[in-house]
């Protein structure tokens, strides 16, 4: 893909564009429960799971797709009163059962198309009916007999930065952040505009939520949830920056095109019939 590559950006030139996006965007969360604890990691059932979970730096790619999948899903349940309170539900029951497959067997990376897909077909169960999120055992047999919720509905995708607010008026947005080090490791309470200098590096894209935008002096910011080396933080992501990247061997085949720090947006739309 034309991010392959992009791991390698330590030893790139990283430049920044500054867009102005008008109207100027003030959608800040509609319900107190975006206050809830969001993205929540189960506790070990085992000690070698607690062990094999401290040796990991961060959730692999399947992990985190499936939190954010989860997240939205109890968001979305509870805005439109399926569910009375808050509930989380599991992101393991979708890393057990949700990664499509190849044709030799071996499990794909999942998406957080993937895990609502199969959701919205299949149904989830809570989390406190499955294994925590990292669970090194396979489900039992038995597994089969834990009530599952049922939900109606598809997955809405946007087409473009503007889409994705429009979809959040009514709920909060999945979506993927291209992340750079050390500008969000060392962000604390600023705004994340990505690659600021020729010694940051790419680390690549993550699964994220959008739960509010807004507009602060003149750049139209997001708040983001994101699970970063295993810790759920809101950070604010500038919407008005995109980025490119050349690779110093001059190949324009290998650069980045300019683009959003924030792609791939979409919701799980539900249907309350």
């Amino acid at each position: 893909s034309k991010l392959g590559f992009a791991r390698e950006l330590s030893q790139t030139f990283v430049g920044r564009l500054r867009l102005r996006l008008s109207p100027p965007f003030q959608i800040r969360p509609l319900l107190s429960v975006f206050e809830s604890p969001p993205m929540a990691l189960s506790d070990s059932c085992h000690p070698d799971c607690e062990r094999l979970l401290n040796e990991q730096e961060d959730y692999d790619a399947s992990q985190s797709a499936a939190i954010v999948a989860a997240s939205l899903i109890s968001y979305v349940r509870v805005i439109l009163n399926l569910d009375t309170e808050y509930t989380m539900y599991s992101a393991q029951f979708l890393v057990d059962n949700a990664c499509p497959k190849k044709e030799d067997g071996q499990r794909c990376v999942l998406t957080v198309k993937d895990a609502l897909t199969f959701a919205l077909k299949e149904g989830i169960p809570k989390e406190v009916l499955w294994a925590h999120l990292g669970c090194m055992f396979k489900p039992p047999p038995s597994a089969c007999r834990i009530p599952r919720v049922s939900m109606k509905g598809k997955v809405v995708e946007a087409k473009d930065l503007k889409g994705a607010i429009k979809l959040l008026e009514h709920q909060p947005v999945g979506a993927k952040l291209h992340v750079f080090s050390p500008e969000i490791d060392c962000l604390g309470d600023g705004i994340f505009h990505g690659p600021t200098s020729n010694e940051t590096r790419y680390v690549g894209l993550r699964d994220v939520m959008i739960v509010a935008v807004e507009h602060i002096e003149e750049d139209t910011v997001a708040t983001v949830r994101i699970c970063y080396k295993k810790k759920t933080s809101d950070i604010k992501v500038s919407l008005s920056t995109m980025f490119l990247a050349t690779l110093h061997d001059g190949d324009d085949s290998k650069a980045i095109a300019p683009t959003h720090l924030l792609v791939d947006f979409l919701v799980p739309h539900l249907s309350i019939n």
